[in-house]
This record gives structure tokens, sequence and C-alpha cells, in this order.
């Protein structure tokens, strides 16, 4: 046990000091209190006021008036964001509902999509390469003029980093 007056520990108290200590600050808490004085919002500097409005209490209305006029690009720019806003919420709205599609996905139901898909891709393919040996078949070819040949060589590379001129002139 320490003797420091620091760290003096009360005695518990008996049960008529606790009910007189109770009652003395019940009688405390609910004491009324002054009424608070009203403090200014603002400061107005007494040499340099214009009208002589009271720091507290009473204020007459100001006249506002509001004659803001948005200039024309800034109204089409609101207007184009709002579009956008709608439009992607379109686009979020089905993209949410194709993942849910997606999610509940079953073979019967993958194999169901994408048959006639698969389908749509073979006779796209067919009617291509039936119109590719069309034009193929069509074609023909009629040379008119003389026609030259060459065969000599003439190798004439040498040194580093050339190139070969096999049958140029």
């Amino acid at each position: 046990m320490t003797t420091d007056p620091q760290y003096h520990v009360p005695r518990p108290l008996t049960a008529a000091e606790a009910a007189e200590e109770a009652a003395r600050l019940i009688k405390e808490a609910y004491q009324p209190q002054p009424e608070p004085q009203p403090v200014p919002t603002s400061y107005r500097e007494p040499g340099y006021s214009y009208s002589p409005v009271p720091a507290i209490g009473t204020t007459p209305a100001v006249p506002q008036p509001d004659s803001r006029i948005a200039p024309q690009w800034a109204v089409g720019v609101a207007v184009a964001s709002i579009g956008v806003g709608a439009g992607t919420l379109g686009l979020g709205c089905g993209a949410w509902l194709f993942f849910q599609g997606l999610s509940s996905a079953t073979l019967m139901g993958a194999l169901t999509v994408t048959g006639p898909v698969a389908g749509l891709g073979f006779v796209v393919t067919a009617i291509g390469s039936v119109i590719a040996k069309v034009k193929a078949g069509s074609t023909t070819h009629v040379y008119q003029g003389q026609v030259i040949q060459r065969t000599e060589i003439k190798a004439t590379a040498s040194g580093f980093l050339t190139s070969s001129k096999a049958g140029r002139k």
C-alpha cells in the first residue's frame, strides 16, 4: 500500500452518504441555467458600415437579383452529359442481363446458341469458296506483244554487306 497522496484511494461510501451524494448531483444537474446571450454571426466595423443594420436581431432582407444566364455551349455540354449517362445506363443494364444469362448457361443452352452461329459460318464459308472458284475459272489471260526472256547471270557482288544482282543488267 502506498502513502503517496496523489494515489489516495477513497474509502467506499455508506448507503446514507451515497444517497446524499446522488441527491446533490441530481439537484445540480437539473438546476436552471441562465439564458445564453446571443452572439453576433458577423463583424461590422463601426466606421465603415454603409447601412445601419443591427448585428443581432431581425435583419431586413436585402434584394439579390439573380440574372445568371448559362452560355449555349454549357447547356449543350450538360444535355450531352445527361444523354451519355443515360446511354451508359442502358449499356450497363444490357451487360448485366447478358452476364446474368451467361451465369446460368448450361451445355444444352450453349449448344442451342452456338449451333445456328456455326451453321451460319459454314454457309458463309461455302458461299465464299464457290464465289472464289467461279472467279478463278472465268478469267482468260491474253498476252499480246513480244516476250523477252533473259537467262544470263552476272555476279558483281563484292565486299561487306552486298547483295546479289543475279539476272539484272
